[in-house]
């Protein structure tokens, strides 16, 4: 644990949505490496789909990431979290590790991965609004209207590439929106308590055990064809995304706070959709650098009306 962490007060603690100024060019930097990585999950996840079945996907990735996780707190010799800390890291795990991946697993049989792009343009404003509900923070008129525009902005356009009639897929969708903005809120918490890494490794353990148990099953349930692109599309989850991802995403919370980096993710939808161009050859409409704009202004009104 660093000496900032160590150092954190426990006021500083129970109001986690003011951001450490000190460090703000940082945790911000750290939030967007956090985002470009989830930027790559959906079209990695369709990758992995194309020799996996969805529920050997995520376990997999489960196995892959609790056992780097494990190697890293061994070698680190990282004491086991404090008892207070276990509840957040349980709704970090059902949330981050295990109902989102699962959840949008599902989804993208079937769904394209510029629809699935409206989960995460949705996500900040939940993830903020989760955040103020569970801290009691107070933010302007102003922050509230930039993020819900942000949001609007990103789901109409996400919905109008694929059409904009909700279907089975979206109802996944939906509950893995919800499941993340608690998984985001509660991990952003617990990074001020304890580095971003160990918050990330230590829900991964934890979800080791039945996720082994999970894959065994699965692998001999669904077909399996291992390709190139099914085993990079799965280590990416596993390792990029899962491990990697959410070790900075968590410690940009923990420094520019929770509200704050969530609205960042307004940018990821069309991260997501260029990646679905140039790796699964969807098509990108002229629309996408008019949203882009709106996106990035978007972002610009909540970080200063935060400040």
């Amino acid at each position: 644990m660093t000496a900032h962490d160590s150092a954190t007060p426990p006021v500083a603690i129970a109001v986690d949505h003011r951001p450490d100024r000190s460090g703000l060019g940082t945790g911000t930097m750290l939030a967007a490496l956090g985002v470009a990585a989830f930027s790559l999950t959906f079209p990695a996840t369709a990758w992995a789909l194309e020799g996996m079945g969805p529920w050997s996907v995520t376990t997999c990735r489960l196995v892959l990431g609790g056992l780097l996780a494990g190697a890293a707190l061994l070698a680190g010799r990282v004491a086991r979290p404090a008892r207070r800390h276990w509840p957040a890291l349980l709704v970090v795990a059902g949330g981050t590790i295990v109902g989102f991946p699962l959840l949008t697993t599902l989804a993208l049989r079937t769904s394209t991965t510029s629809h699935a792009a409206v989960v995460v343009g949705l996500l900040p404003l939940t993830t903020a609004a989760y955040a103020a509900l569970r801290t009691g923070a107070r933010h302007s008129r102003l922050f509230w209207a930039a993020a819900v525009a942000g949001a609007a902005v990103v789901a109409g356009f996400a919905l109008w590439q694929s059409g904009g009639a909700p279907t089975t897929e979206d109802l996944y969708l939906f509950a893995a929106l919800l499941v993340c903005a608690a998984g985001y809120s509660e991990g952003g918490r617990l990074a001020r308590e304890m580095p971003g890494w160990q918050v990330t490794a230590w829900v991964l353990v934890l979800c080791l055990p039945v996720a082994a148990a999970g894959a065994a099953w699965a692998l001999s349930a669904e077909p399996v064809r291992l390709t190139a692109h099914t085993v990079a599309g799965l280590l990416w989850v596993a390792v990029g995304s899962q491990f990697v991802g959410l070790w900075i995403w968590y410690r940009g919370m923990a420094v520019i706070g929770v509200a704050r980096a969530s609205q960042l993710q307004l940018a990821q939808p069309l991260l997501t959709l260029v990646w679905s161009v140039v790796l699964l050859g969807e098509r990108l409409t002229p629309a996408a650098p008019a949203a882009a704009l709106a996106v990035l202004v978007c972002i610009g009104v909540t970080q200063r009306a935060a400040r």
